[in-house]
């Protein structure tokens, strides 16, 4: 029997074998990594946030099933340590690359804390054909905070006008050492602040599948 990544939950450890059958027989098939805000890590999903109010974690999750992705998402432990996480993720992907998955049919997409655990999977993945979408998690301070993080695969980042803990993210593509095959970044105007990515907005929610579906023009 294969072996399965040790850190997987009971529910990952099943859906993980499932597909790994089911990726022998669907070529087709596109699968998603869905990493959550720092938020729902320290608090119950029933507990609103005092200004952003509910994180909309399970609505996200529905709304990328519907359009018949498949979808790896667990609420990490308190206090997760992104990097460590980040590798834990690396070793999910290899798996499914070495068993027929087809790295541009790989998404891995983060919000805030999610979001930067995203940038470090793909730093330590550094495969240039999986994609990724960052949302919310880039801060010019990010460069000499965490030179280590290095951009690779096919990269989108969404952030909001009106919030100060994600910006444009071009200087990280600049400074990035590894390879980018696509690049492109939106800008949302919808005055939430930072709680625009607790909500399953279709404004951040339709470019993720869009990405995730090999579309790097977003028409």
């Amino acid at each position: 029997m294969k072996q399965l990544p040790k850190f997987f939950s009971p529910y990952l450890l099943l859906l993980f074998f499932s597909v790994l059958v089911s990726a022998q027989d669907n070529k087709d098939q596109r699968y998603i990594f869905f990493l959550h805000n720092a938020y729902i890590e320290q608090n119950p999903l029933n507990v609103p946030h005092p200004e952003y109010g509910k994180a909309e974690y399970n609505e996200i999750l529905a709304s990328f099933k519907k359009d018949n992705f498949i979808v790896f998402s667990e609420i990490r432990k308190k206090n997760t340590n992104a990097a460590e996480y980040a590798q834990k993720i690396v070793k999910q992907i290899k798996k499914l690359i070495k068993d027929g998955v087809s790295p541009n049919k790989i998404t891995v997409i983060g919000t805030s804390k999610g979001g930067y655990i995203a940038q470090y999977t793909s730093t330590y993945l550094a495969n240039p054909d999986v994609n990724f979408v960052f949302i919310g998690c880039f801060r010019d301070v990010d460069i000499e905070q965490a030179p280590e993080i290095n951009f690779c695969g096919n990269i989108l980042t969404i952030y909001e006008k009106s919030d100060v803990y994600g910006v444009s993210a071009i200087k990280r593509k600049e400074t990035s050492k590894l390879k980018i095959n696509h690049f492109k970044e939106i800008e949302l105007n919808t005055g939430l602040k930072h709680g625009f990515l607790y909500k399953a907005l279709d404004l951040w929610i339709i470019p993720c599948k869009k990405w995730a579906n090999g579309n790097y023009d977003l028409n």
